[in-house]
């Protein structure tokens, strides 16, 4: 085959990749609804993919009844004919599907309300930050956390889902469906995550400045693990065990850092921002925003309405480099 029709056949098949390895990474990731690591999402795929299915089989359908009429049997059409096509495919045939399709949607509503197995979370959306509760079956007080979510994999888990300002949206895609937040008022779900990992959350309603920064980690850990995790999350908070943090310690009591946050084991029991005890066991910053480098804890500190408009917590720039490096020290060795 000479190089040039070579080139001219190899173009399709080029161009077929091209567009389809796009749409296959999609599928792929933390983040994604199409890649279900839980009972809750696997059932949501399925309906997409019906749905699309559907949708794939109506557009092709409808488009070569189109060329057939207009390219193929080129003639005019009797009033009957006319009539059947417009009745019977632009609404018998519409309501059916439609309504075969509602009716299973609706169908598979109740499994995503079903009773945990015992273990309770409450989160509550802030600006922009998430609150935390964890309540295991029989518990007087919640183990309190923030900013994640941990859950034991092949266990039913119910979430208390409320909010403290304005309307939010709690969405784990990869585990289930996504459930509104209210101010004044509890909206409920359920999640039955199956594969073990860390999949990655976001709320999926404006709520204002910072909305695309107030994201949050899930992590599906092994019903053992979790109960290990969650043990060691209600004790108190660990000393600072070397020279820095133990300034960073003393800077933050001298900051009144404790008037908004809780560190249990200690004398700070603020409750307007996140709980700080075991903040540094935590995979991001900021509710997504930063990593959890020391660089990221420093930054954070002195450029807190720089990285998150509009956010609560005032920046802390008038600490020296010294002073801020000690509170990072500090409050990465929580843990």
């Amino acid at each position: 085959m000479p190089r040039s029709k070579a080139r001219a056949a190899a173009r399709p098949k080029a161009l077929s990749a091209a567009l389809t390895l796009p749409l296959l990474a999609g599928c792929e990731g933390a983040q994604s609804a199409l890649a279900p690591a839980g009972e809750d999402a696997a059932v949501l795929a399925t309906l997409f993919w019906v749905m699309l299915s559907g949708a794939v089989v109506l557009f092709l359908a409808m488009n070569g009844l189109f060329f057939y009429l207009t390219r193929i049997r080129v003639q005019a059409q009797s009033e009957t004919v006319a009539r059947w096509l417009i009745v019977g495919g632009g609404i018998v045939l519409p309501f059916v599907v439609i309504s075969a399709l509602l009716v299973w949607g609706l169908s598979i509503l109740p499994d995503h309300r079903q009773a945990g197995d015992g273990l309770r979370i409450r989160v509550t959306g802030e600006q922009w930050w998430w609150r935390v509760e964890y309540w295991p079956e029989g518990a007087t007080e919640p183990v309190i956390s923030a900013n994640e979510i941990r859950l034991p994999a092949g266990q039913r888990t119910e979430l208390i889902l409320d909010s403290a300002h304005v309307i939010h949206s709690f969405w784990i895609p990869a585990l289930g469906g996504k459930m509104d937040m209210f101010p004044g008022r509890e909206t409920f779900l359920s999640l039955r995550p199956t594969q073990p990992g860390t999949y990655r959350g976001q709320c999926a309603e404006f709520c204002g400045a910072s909305h695309a920064w107030m994201a949050f980690e899930a992590h599906v850990m092994a019903p053992e693990a979790f109960d290990d995790w969650l043990a060691a999350q209600a004790g108190p908070a660990r000393t600072a065990s070397s020279d820095a943090a133990r300034r960073g310690a003393g800077i933050f009591t001298r900051e009144g850092c404790g008037a908004c946050h809780t560190i249990r084991g200690t004398e700070h029991i603020g409750v307007v921002g996140p709980d700080l005890t075991r903040v540094g066991s935590r995979t991001t910053l900021g509710a997504g925003r930063l990593g959890v480098s020391l660089d990221a804890y420093r930054a954070w500190i002195t450029h807190t309405g720089d990285l998150k408009p509009e956010v609560e917590m005032p920046a802390y720039d008038h600490l020296s480099e010294a002073e801020a490096t000690d509170l990072a020290q500090y409050l990465r060795g929580l843990e």
